[in-house]
Protein backbone atom coordinates (compact mmCIF):
# COMPACT_ATOMS: atom_id res chain seq x y z
CA UNK A 1 0.00 0.00 0.00
CA UNK A 2 1.26 3.50 -0.72
CA UNK A 3 0.88 6.05 1.54
CA UNK A 4 1.26 9.97 1.29
CA UNK A 5 0.73 11.75 4.65
CA UNK A 6 2.12 15.08 6.74
CA UNK A 7 2.26 14.56 10.29
CA UNK A 8 4.21 12.09 13.17
CA UNK A 9 4.51 11.63 16.79
CA UNK A 10 6.48 13.64 18.35
CA UNK A 11 9.86 13.94 16.54
CA UNK A 12 13.68 14.56 17.89
CA UNK A 13 15.82 16.79 15.66
CA UNK A 14 18.87 14.77 14.52
CA UNK A 15 22.09 15.77 13.33
CA UNK A 16 24.58 14.32 11.16
CA UNK A 17 27.64 15.11 11.91
CA UNK A 18 28.17 14.56 15.50
CA UNK A 19 31.99 16.29 14.80
CA UNK A 20 30.66 19.67 14.95
CA UNK A 21 29.31 21.59 17.87
CA UNK A 22 25.32 21.72 18.33
CA UNK A 23 25.32 25.74 18.62
CA UNK A 24 27.35 28.50 17.77
CA UNK A 25 29.72 29.18 20.04
CA UNK A 26 29.11 32.47 22.59
CA UNK A 27 30.90 35.36 21.67
CA UNK A 28 33.60 36.32 23.86
CA UNK A 29 33.36 38.82 26.86
CA UNK A 30 34.89 42.72 26.61
CA UNK A 31 33.63 43.81 23.68
CA UNK A 32 31.67 47.22 22.67
CA UNK A 33 28.03 46.53 24.19
CA UNK A 34 24.98 48.23 23.07
CA UNK A 35 22.44 49.85 25.76
CA UNK A 36 19.27 48.12 26.10
CA UNK A 37 16.59 49.31 27.97
CA UNK A 38 15.76 47.12 30.89
CA UNK A 39 12.13 44.93 30.44
CA UNK A 40 10.20 42.24 32.23
CA UNK A 41 7.75 39.87 31.09
CA UNK A 42 5.69 37.20 32.28
CA UNK A 43 3.57 33.92 30.32
CA UNK A 44 1.82 31.24 31.50
CA UNK A 45 2.15 27.74 30.50
CA UNK A 46 -1.12 25.35 31.54
CA UNK A 47 -2.02 21.80 31.48
CA UNK A 48 -5.83 21.08 31.30
CA UNK A 49 -7.22 17.41 31.71
CA UNK A 50 -10.71 15.95 30.76
CA UNK A 51 -13.14 13.14 30.26
CA UNK A 52 -16.08 12.59 28.66
CA UNK A 53 -17.93 9.26 27.63
CA UNK A 54 -15.00 7.47 28.37
CA UNK A 55 -12.72 9.73 26.15
CA UNK A 56 -9.92 11.36 28.00
CA UNK A 57 -7.74 14.21 26.90
CA UNK A 58 -4.83 16.58 27.56
CA UNK A 59 -4.28 20.02 26.25
CA UNK A 60 -0.70 21.64 27.30
CA UNK A 61 0.62 25.08 26.50
CA UNK A 62 3.84 25.81 27.00
CA UNK A 63 5.93 29.12 26.69
CA UNK A 64 10.25 29.71 26.74
CA UNK A 65 11.91 32.13 26.73
CA UNK A 66 15.29 32.82 24.91
CA UNK A 67 18.19 35.14 24.17
CA UNK A 68 20.27 34.44 20.82
CA UNK A 69 24.19 35.18 20.76
CA UNK A 70 25.36 38.24 18.82
CA UNK A 71 26.11 37.85 14.98
CA UNK A 72 22.71 36.78 13.34
CA UNK A 73 22.96 36.49 9.84
CA UNK A 74 20.99 39.62 8.88
CA UNK A 75 20.88 41.43 12.15
CA UNK A 76 23.37 44.14 13.60
CA UNK A 77 26.57 42.05 14.85
CA UNK A 78 26.34 43.26 18.27
CA UNK A 79 22.42 42.84 18.28
CA UNK A 80 20.98 40.08 20.29
CA UNK A 81 17.44 38.53 19.92
CA UNK A 82 14.84 37.82 22.31
CA UNK A 83 12.55 34.37 21.21
CA UNK A 84 9.16 32.96 22.58
CA UNK A 85 8.44 30.33 21.97
CA UNK A 86 4.71 29.10 22.36
CA UNK A 87 3.89 25.47 22.10
CA UNK A 88 -0.21 24.23 22.31
CA UNK A 89 -1.02 20.36 22.42
CA UNK A 90 -4.18 18.51 22.21
CA UNK A 91 -4.25 14.59 23.10
CA UNK A 92 -6.28 11.89 23.35
CA UNK A 93 -5.16 9.38 25.60
CA UNK A 94 -4.34 6.21 23.47
CA UNK A 95 -4.98 7.40 20.24
CA UNK A 96 -2.29 7.70 17.87
CA UNK A 97 -1.20 11.00 16.82
CA UNK A 98 -1.65 14.80 18.35
CA UNK A 99 -2.85 18.07 17.42
CA UNK A 100 -0.04 20.73 17.81
CA UNK A 101 0.63 24.37 16.91
CA UNK A 102 3.88 26.57 17.26
CA UNK A 103 4.22 29.85 17.24
CA UNK A 104 7.48 31.35 17.50
CA UNK A 105 8.26 35.51 17.83
CA UNK A 106 11.35 37.35 17.93
CA UNK A 107 12.33 41.04 19.10
CA UNK A 108 16.02 42.75 19.06
CA UNK A 109 16.90 42.19 22.70
CA UNK A 110 15.82 45.42 24.72
CA UNK A 111 12.22 45.87 22.72
CA UNK A 112 9.40 45.67 24.94
CA UNK A 113 7.80 42.84 23.86
CA UNK A 114 4.49 44.35 24.04
CA UNK A 115 5.68 45.71 20.96
CA UNK A 116 5.13 44.53 17.35
CA UNK A 117 8.08 41.32 17.02
CA UNK A 118 10.06 41.45 14.27
CA UNK A 119 8.71 38.53 12.99
CA UNK A 120 5.77 35.45 14.41
CA UNK A 121 5.95 31.93 12.32
CA UNK A 122 2.85 29.78 13.19
CA UNK A 123 3.67 26.33 12.09
CA UNK A 124 1.93 22.96 12.97
CA UNK A 125 4.74 21.28 14.86
CA UNK A 126 5.97 19.63 17.99
CA UNK A 127 9.27 21.95 18.93
CA UNK A 128 11.14 24.86 17.41
CA UNK A 129 14.89 25.08 17.97
CA UNK A 130 17.42 28.28 17.51
CA UNK A 131 20.78 26.19 16.19
CA UNK A 132 23.66 28.03 15.37
CA UNK A 133 22.94 31.04 16.05
CA UNK A 134 21.47 31.11 12.55
CA UNK A 135 18.35 28.90 11.88
CA UNK A 136 15.19 27.70 12.71
CA UNK A 137 14.50 24.15 12.90
CA UNK A 138 11.04 23.24 13.58
CA UNK A 139 9.50 19.35 13.95
CA UNK A 140 6.40 19.17 12.27
CA UNK A 141 5.54 15.78 12.82
CA UNK A 142 2.31 15.53 14.61
CA UNK A 143 1.31 11.82 13.36
CA UNK A 144 3.19 8.92 11.33
CA UNK A 145 5.77 10.63 9.46
CA UNK A 146 8.97 13.00 10.72
CA UNK A 147 9.46 16.30 8.80
CA UNK A 148 11.03 19.30 9.70
CA UNK A 149 11.04 23.18 8.40
CA UNK A 150 13.74 25.27 8.24
CA UNK A 151 13.97 29.40 9.08
CA UNK A 152 16.02 32.12 8.86
CA UNK A 153 16.88 33.29 12.54
CA UNK A 154 17.50 36.75 11.59
CA UNK A 155 14.37 37.47 9.77
CA UNK A 156 12.10 34.39 10.07
CA UNK A 157 12.06 33.36 5.80
CA UNK A 158 11.68 29.78 5.35
CA UNK A 159 14.32 27.77 2.95
CA UNK A 160 13.16 24.63 2.64
CA UNK A 161 11.50 21.29 4.46
CA UNK A 162 13.41 18.41 4.65
CA UNK A 163 12.02 14.75 5.33
CA UNK A 164 15.28 13.43 6.30
CA UNK A 165 17.02 14.93 9.42
CA UNK A 166 18.99 17.68 8.69
CA UNK A 167 22.14 16.99 7.52
CA UNK A 168 24.83 19.70 9.09
CA UNK A 169 28.40 19.68 7.79
CA UNK A 170 31.75 22.07 7.11
CA UNK A 171 33.22 22.51 3.89
CA UNK A 172 36.71 23.83 5.11
CA UNK A 173 38.63 22.11 7.42
CA UNK A 174 40.78 25.47 8.29
CA UNK A 175 37.40 27.24 9.35
CA UNK A 176 34.25 26.08 10.19
CA UNK A 177 32.13 27.03 7.65
CA UNK A 178 28.91 25.33 7.65
CA UNK A 179 26.41 24.62 5.22
CA UNK A 180 23.00 22.45 5.44
CA UNK A 181 20.97 19.75 3.08
CA UNK A 182 17.52 18.45 3.31
CA UNK A 183 15.81 16.01 1.44
CA UNK A 184 12.05 16.94 0.82
CA UNK A 185 10.19 13.80 -0.89
CA UNK A 186 6.29 15.77 -1.71
CA UNK A 187 3.33 14.66 -0.21
CA UNK A 188 0.75 14.54 -2.42
CA UNK A 189 -0.98 17.80 -1.03
CA UNK A 190 2.08 19.64 -2.39
CA UNK A 191 0.82 23.07 -3.38
CA UNK A 192 3.94 23.18 -6.20
CA UNK A 193 1.84 21.56 -9.01
CA UNK A 194 5.45 20.56 -10.46
CA UNK A 195 5.78 17.97 -7.88
CA UNK A 196 2.99 16.43 -8.78
CA UNK A 197 4.48 15.09 -11.79
CA UNK A 198 4.70 11.27 -11.84
CA UNK A 199 8.17 10.76 -12.47
CA UNK A 200 9.32 13.09 -9.41
CA UNK A 201 11.14 11.51 -6.71
CA UNK A 202 11.97 14.88 -4.34
CA UNK A 203 14.51 17.75 -4.29
CA UNK A 204 17.43 17.67 -3.02
CA UNK A 205 18.83 21.28 -1.02
CA UNK A 206 22.11 22.53 -0.05
CA UNK A 207 22.04 25.73 1.97
CA UNK A 208 23.92 28.56 4.04
CA UNK A 209 22.64 30.21 6.70
CA UNK A 210 22.23 33.09 4.56
CA UNK A 211 20.58 31.45 1.32
CA UNK A 212 19.54 28.67 -0.49
CA UNK A 213 22.75 27.70 -2.37
CA UNK A 214 21.46 25.28 -4.89
CA UNK A 215 18.16 22.47 -5.21
CA UNK A 216 18.62 19.18 -7.16
CA UNK A 217 15.14 17.41 -8.43
CA UNK A 218 15.48 13.70 -8.07
CA UNK A 219 13.01 11.82 -11.08
CA UNK A 220 13.28 8.32 -11.48
CA UNK A 221 12.02 6.59 -15.63
CA UNK A 222 9.17 4.67 -14.23
CA UNK A 223 6.60 6.32 -12.28
CA UNK A 224 5.87 3.39 -10.03
CA UNK A 225 9.19 3.38 -8.82
CA UNK A 226 9.41 7.04 -8.13
CA UNK A 227 5.85 6.66 -6.16
CA UNK A 228 7.43 3.86 -3.81
CA UNK A 229 10.59 6.04 -3.19
CA UNK A 230 8.94 9.14 -2.29
CA UNK A 231 6.29 7.27 -0.23
CA UNK A 232 6.41 7.78 3.37
CA UNK A 233 4.89 4.37 4.06
CA UNK A 234 6.64 1.83 1.61
CA UNK A 235 10.05 3.29 1.95
CA UNK A 236 12.61 5.26 3.99
CA UNK A 237 15.30 7.98 3.17
CA UNK A 238 18.81 9.08 4.70
CA UNK A 239 21.17 11.77 3.96
CA UNK A 240 24.82 11.72 5.08
CA UNK A 241 28.15 13.03 4.03
CA UNK A 242 30.98 10.88 2.31
CA UNK A 243 33.81 12.72 3.09
CA UNK A 244 36.37 11.05 0.18
CA UNK A 245 37.76 9.28 -1.31
CA UNK A 246 34.68 9.54 -3.32
CA UNK A 247 34.99 6.82 -6.56
CA UNK A 248 35.70 9.76 -9.80
CA UNK A 249 35.69 13.08 -7.62
CA UNK A 250 39.32 15.10 -6.73
CA UNK A 251 39.43 17.08 -3.84
CA UNK A 252 40.55 20.50 -5.18
CA UNK A 253 42.66 21.73 -2.60
CA UNK A 254 45.42 20.19 -0.67
CA UNK A 255 44.77 19.18 2.75
CA UNK A 256 40.73 19.12 1.99
CA UNK A 257 38.92 15.73 1.09
CA UNK A 258 36.59 15.22 -1.25
CA UNK A 259 33.30 15.43 -0.30
CA UNK A 260 29.72 14.22 -1.39
CA UNK A 261 25.76 13.89 -0.20
CA UNK A 262 24.21 10.39 -0.14
CA UNK A 263 20.79 10.19 -0.19
CA UNK A 264 19.76 6.69 0.15
CA UNK A 265 16.18 4.46 -0.13
CA UNK A 266 14.99 1.48 1.14
CA UNK A 267 11.75 -0.20 1.29
CA UNK A 268 10.16 -0.74 3.96
CA UNK A 269 9.22 -3.82 5.89
CA UNK A 270 7.68 -6.46 4.62
CA UNK A 271 9.23 -5.65 1.21
CA UNK A 272 12.70 -6.60 0.56
CA UNK A 273 14.96 -2.77 1.19
CA UNK A 274 15.86 -3.16 -2.55
CA UNK A 275 18.44 -0.38 -1.23
CA UNK A 276 18.87 2.56 -4.06
CA UNK A 277 21.87 5.28 -3.47
CA UNK A 278 22.07 9.04 -5.24
CA UNK A 279 25.92 10.57 -4.82
CA UNK A 280 26.07 14.31 -5.48
CA UNK A 281 28.90 15.59 -5.16
CA UNK A 282 30.31 19.27 -3.81
CA UNK A 283 32.15 22.08 -5.75
CA UNK A 284 33.23 24.89 -5.48
CA UNK A 285 30.48 25.51 -2.84
CA UNK A 286 27.63 24.11 -4.53
CA UNK A 287 26.39 20.52 -5.73
CA UNK A 288 27.96 19.23 -8.94
CA UNK A 289 24.76 17.76 -10.90
CA UNK A 290 27.18 16.71 -13.50
CA UNK A 291 29.07 14.30 -11.78
CA UNK A 292 26.14 12.97 -9.85
CA UNK A 293 26.33 9.12 -9.53
CA UNK A 294 22.88 7.80 -10.02
CA UNK A 295 21.11 4.47 -10.93
CA UNK A 296 20.59 4.04 -14.93
CA UNK A 297 17.01 4.59 -14.45
CA UNK A 298 17.34 8.21 -12.47
CA UNK A 299 18.29 11.60 -13.12
CA UNK A 300 18.78 14.93 -11.44
CA UNK A 301 18.31 18.14 -12.46
CA UNK A 302 18.44 21.92 -11.25
CA UNK A 303 15.40 23.08 -9.49
CA UNK A 304 13.88 26.11 -8.10
CA UNK A 305 10.56 26.51 -5.73
CA UNK A 306 8.81 28.92 -6.14
CA UNK A 307 8.31 31.43 -3.19
CA UNK A 308 5.54 30.56 -0.36
CA UNK A 309 3.42 33.89 -1.30
CA UNK A 310 2.94 32.14 -4.68
CA UNK A 311 2.22 28.75 -3.78
CA UNK A 312 -0.41 30.15 -1.65
CA UNK A 313 -1.57 32.79 -4.44
CA UNK A 314 -2.14 29.59 -6.36
CA UNK A 315 -4.37 27.15 -4.23
CA UNK A 316 -7.84 27.11 -5.44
Amino acid sequence: MILQRRGAACAVLLLACPGLPLFAQPAARGGPKTARAPFQAQSSSTIAYGAKDGEETVEITNVAYEVSGTNVPGRPPDERLVLRKTTRTKEVLGDMGIEATITLEAWPLGASLSQKPLYAIRLTGVDGRNMDNALLVFSRGTEEVDWWSVHQLGNGRHLFDTYVPLLRFSISRETLTLRYTGFEAPPDDTPDARLKEPHVVGVLTYTSAERVIREALLTCDDPKQARILRSYADASRTASLVEGPVAGVKAKKAGEPSRAIRISFSRSYPSAPSPVTVLITIADDNLDLARAQLPPSMHVSAWQRYPRCILAASRP
